[in-house]
């Protein structure tokens, strides 16, 4: 299909974020992003940077022969900075706002953090290991080192017919996240819980 698309015998091309990245067409003109917001709302710190990062990317499918191109981007938020700056194509104007958020929201880089996902097929189980694991991680951060959030129902509660519930851990110190999120697991197998059912992700590459 990429071939055909690339030598003319098709004109319009429909698929994920997937064909913004590497593909050159020179004889694309426009380029469509359908419900951007979708991804500015998912719960991650990084919604707005990896929304930054498609729209540039798809701009740059546009217009890379001798016809200029033309990106058209549906949205209900067409002042978010993440939009405004990608349609500018201003990566320093972007990055500026960002990092400034981040700092605010006590974000990465200014914070480590850690997520634990406790998973499994019965959902009072999962929920029952999730409020152990915060009281055992309560009790390894009795310094107050760090910031517990949670449990709560992961953003995709339920995932290959499996329960979903995270916490996170915040701390300027990811050497002290690691011993807190250590005693607590600790904790958790001798009081006989399985620990396959736990995910540990230190500075997550996904919130979801």
């Amino acid at each position: 299909t990429l071939l055909d698309f690339s030598e003319g015998r098709l004109d319009t091309l429909v698929g994920t974020h997937m064909l913004a990245k590497g593909h050159d067409f020179p004889n694309v003109t426009l380029v469509g992003v359908v419900s951007v917001d979708a991804g500015l709302a998912l719960p991650d710190f990084r919604a707005a940077e990896r929304a930054f990062q498609l729209i540039t990317q798809v701009a740059g499918r546009a217009g890379r022969g001798d016809r200029p191109g033309r990106v058209l981007i549906q949205t209900y938020h067409p002042d978010h900075y993440a939009l405004k700056h990608a349609c500018a194509q201003d990566y320093e104007g972007f990055f500026e706002e960002e990092i400034r958020y981040r700092q605010n929201h006590s974000y990465p880089p200014f914070i480590s953090l850690a997520s634990l996902l406790v998973h499994g097929p019965d959902l009072n189980k999962v929920r029952a290991d999730a409020l152990e694991l915060r009281k055992q991680l309560d009790q390894a951060n009795q310094d107050r080192a760090a910031r517990v959030l949670g449990p709560a129902p992961a953003p995709l509660s339920r995932l290959k017919n499996e329960h979903r519930y995270q916490l996170l851990i915040k701390s300027r110190s990811r050497r002290r996240i690691r011993e807190i999120a250590d005693s607590a697991l600790t904790s958790l197998a001798n009081n006989g819980i399985n620990l396959r059912s736990i995910n540990l992700e230190i500075d997550p590459v996904s919130m979801m």
